[in-house]
């Protein structure tokens, strides 16, 4: 099993153990799993957002691991898993965020975790296996990472931040033509106004990126609860602020996060763009 970093309350204790060990799991069944000859064995919003059996056999894998040990919570799962439980814990799970990158062999992908509690987020755990990288947060014990550059771990913590015009940013793309389309048309407006525009293809690892201070803010939009759910906690732990349009959390309009000098002039930016609509 893997080494549970200290927790104070030890139902929390107890769901951080249990997303790393699942997030473990799932990354290693990715990373050595992968079939030399995959392929997509579903799309969903459009031809060219899709799902392969790996992605399938994760969550499979993660939701298992989990019901065997907590029979009685909840789950959202990006591939079907779906269930009110009845302990007040849920748990939300991408178990393969970026998979057109993992479908092209290329190393942006991760496995995210969270666990809420009566509705309130409070356990996230993001495996970014081609990293030898695992970001982990518990509400209100700040950020931490594990392997490949945080050796044995480290905690985390967000960037200086730098004005907006030398800030360097992550987006991400939707799978709709018409909304890549317009969100595109904003990125163009958006360039001149920062250092420059990253696109990594994974959500989950941009917002640890964020809490790792390798980006100084990230924003996009037609995110899903498993999207955001465990990276959206690490990066609020690692002092980012995070949230969607001026005044509302981050959901599936917008979802913004940034060190906390660049979130309120890119946040206003993005909705004057009209980041958040066609």
């Amino acid at each position: 099993m893997t080494p549970v970093p200290s927790v104070a309350d030890p139902v929390l204790s107890e769901l951080l153990g249990l997303a790393l060990e699942a997030a473990r799991r799932a990354g290693a069944l990715l990373r050595d799993g992968r079939p030399a000859d995959l392929g997509v064995a579903a799309t969903k919003s459009s031809p060219i957002d899709v799902v392969t059996e790996m992605d399938i056999a994760a969550e499979k894998l993660i939701t298992g691991f989990l019901a065997e040990r907590r029979p009685q919570d909840g789950f959202l799962g990006e591939e079907g898993a779906s269930s009110a439980g009845s302990s007040g814990i849920r748990w939300v799970i991408d178990p393969l965020d970026g998979t057109v990158n993992y479908l092209y062999g290329l190393p942006t992908w991760a496995v995210s975790i969270a666990a809420e509690r009566d509705g309130e987020r409070v356990v996230g755990v993001v495996e970014a296996p081609m990293r030898c990288e695992t970001y982990h947060a518990v509400l209100g014990g700040g950020a931490y990472a594990k392997g490949g550059a945080y050796g044995d771990g480290a905690a985390l913590c967000t960037r200086p931040a730098p004005p907006l015009d030398q800030a360097l940013v992550s987006t991400g793309f939707n799978y709709v033509t018409a909304v890549r389309t317009h969100q595109a048309d904003v990125a163009q407006q958006l360039i001149p106004k920062l250092r420059d525009i990253r696109r990594s293809g994974s959500a989950a690892v941009d917002l640890c990126d964020v809490a790792a201070g390798r980006l100084d803010g990230y924003y996009e939009r037609g995110l899903h609860p498993w999207d955001l759910a465990a990276g959206d906690l690490i990066a609020r732990e690692a002092g980012a602020r995070t949230g969607g349009r001026p005044g509302l959390p981050a959901d599936g309009d917008l979802t913004v996060a940034a060190s906390p000098g660049v979130f309120e002039p890119l946040q206003t930016l993005l909705e004057d763009l009209g980041a958040w609509h066609d």
